[in-house]
């Protein structure tokens, strides 16, 4: 009888266990890469005057938590890696959890918008962007009970904020001189 619970303990412990790869596990595996650049920000980079943003502006700066990036560099000596990378991108984002808001697509250059959560409640913005020739982004925008009326709010607050470039610093390698 003993050996039917562990067995049973054991079958119930794999099929619980996701063997899809997730977007954070992605992030983990890949940020000490050489070929990819991370950075995890907060709020803090927005250096913002607390006392000239509005109550709404307020509350939705506090629905979030952090945004993580992670870029890959696309060149002419990693074309077969930049196509794995981005293949193994997409496949994390087809995940049904991965809710899709918007999608643009030139050819050569694309990008899409992503949530997880409810529509009143997101936990989390997936912001995807690629360039055959320079490479993709992966920006996740980390929270707690976000709305796509937060969002565009947060947004309206970047223009008043004196960002800190400086945090940004790492990103100019994605940049073409």
């Amino acid at each position: 009888m003993k050996k039917l619970a562990i067995v049973a303990a054991l079958c119930l412990m794999l099929w619980s266990c996701n063997s899809e790869p997730t977007l954070q596990q992605y992030f983990v595996e890949n940020t000490e890469s050489k070929d990819f650049i991370a950075l995890d920000l907060t709020t803090d980079i927005l250096k913002l005057n607390k006392s000239e943003i509005s109550a709404d502006e307020n509350a939705a700066l506090e629905t979030l938590k952090k945004m993580n990036i992670l870029a890959f560099k696309a060149d002419e000596k990693n074309p077969a890696k930049f196509e794995t990378e981005r293949a193994k991108i997409k496949t994390i984002l087809k995940n049904e959890k991965y809710q899709e808001l918007i999608k643009v697509n030139s050819g050569k250059e694309g990008g899409a918008v992503y949530f997880v959560g409810k529509d009143d409640a997101i936990d989390e913005f997936v912001l995807y962007a690629n360039k055959n020739d320079a490479g993709f982004a992966v920006v996740r925008v980390l929270g707690k009970n976000m709305s796509p009326t937060s969002i565009m709010t947060m947004l309206s607050v970047l223009k008043k904020a004196d960002l800190d470039i400086e945090q940004l610093k790492p990103l100019q390698k994605m940049v073409p001189n």
